[in-house]
């Protein structure tokens, strides 16, 4: 998907190039600073960056990855925050947009961050984050470029805790625990350069999709009239949405909507059936409807779909919110 958010070691991320959280002298710090330099070989990437000299807060510079898995290592200093009335919230956001726009020019295809500022910069976790995925989710409207936002754990995470707590209530009040039906992953599945990672939980989540593919086959057979890919093209013309405006909304990779688009039979996996009626703003009975016609449903014996339902009726169909409420409560995330 072109935005996703990670469980990872960023220095073992196999992308074109990594951000490392630098200061302006571009020595080699602590944190992520100090991790990045080890692994790509602190002698020869201090060197490099020696030979740069400094970069102004706000702005970026590349050096080769050295060996690192990545080609190239962009460094970006982050402002240190000072209560937020130094333009801080300006200079974090031009952080990642430097970045990107450097990777751009090297005709980079895949670019992994870390939460900027967040470490000994103190930046605080829910306002860093809401700048990131802002920018970077602007810069993919206009641009196709996979990103990812490492995270090694939820405690270096910042998201809204009064959306934590409405979901979590949500959760209390409507779901049914008949059986744990969504898979909690360690970490969730990097896509195209980064390393797949993959445990018992998402082979358990794929098996739960393929026999509700199959229980539900019954009920499709009566809907043969009109294939997903048919019905999902026929809701975008209604909308009166493009193809590009509609699969950057779902967080979609344009090749596999491509893929949908020219093969009438595709069967989607149900997060990105799910991804295409958030990108349509689709209420739950039209979800649902639309779900139909790849084989799944919403169901409330699943956390998963629950999480989704909250937000359908919340009318909040900002995609990158939903994934980090997603990311969360240990969710697949959506998108493809």
């Amino acid at each position: 998907m072109p935005l996703e958010i990670v469980r990872n070691d960023i220095t073992k991320m196999k992308v074109d190039v990594v951000v490392n959280a630098a200061n302006e002298g571009l020595r080699m710090g602590g944190g992520v600073c100090g991790a990045i330099f080890r692994a790509a070989g602190a002698e020869n990437l201090q060197a490099a960056c020696d030979e740069i000299g400094s970069c102004l807060v706000g702005h970026a510079v590349l050096t080769d990855g050295f060996n690192l898995p990545a080609k190239y290592i962009i460094h970006t200093p982050g402002p240190v925050w000072q209560g937020g009335s130094k333009n801080e919230a300006k200079l974090l956001q031009s952080s990642y947009f430097h970045s990107l726009e450097l990777a751009k020019l090297h005709n980079c295809e895949s670019i992994a961050f870390p939460l900027i500022s967040t470490g000994i910069y103190g930046y605080p976790k829910e306002e860093a984050l809401q700048i990131a995925v802002l920018t970077i989710s602007s810069f993919l409207m206009e641009h196709d470029m996979l990103v990812y936002l490492v995270v090694f754990d939820k405690a270096s995470f910042g998201v809204s805790k009064k959306l934590f707590s409405s979901i979590h209530q949500y959760i209390d009040e409507h779901y049914v625990d008949e059986m744990e039906t969504t898979f909690s992953p360690v970490r969730n599945i990097e896509f195209y350069h980064a390393e797949p990672i993959q445990d018992l939980h998402e082979e358990l989540y794929d098996i739960k999709e393929s026999n509700q593919v199959q229980k539900n086959l019954a009920n499709l057979v009566s809907q043969l009239d009109e294939s997903f890919s048919e019905r999902l093209l026929r809701l975008i013309d209604e909308r009166e949405m493009t193809d590009v405006e509609t699969y950057k909304r779902a967080n979609i990779d344009r090749r596999l909507f491509s893929k949908i688009r020219n093969e009438a039979g595709y069967t989607p996996k149900k997060k990105t059936a799910i991804a295409f009626a958030i990108a349509l703003q689709l209420n739950v009975d039209e979800t649902i409807h639309l779900l139909s016609a790849a084989g799944y449903t919403l169901s409330h014996s699943s956390k998963f779909d629950v999480i989704i339902e909250f937000f359908i009726n919340q009318a909040n169909y900002n995609i990158h919110e939903i994934n980090e409420a997603l990311f969360m409560f240990d969710q697949p995330l959506l998108g493809a």
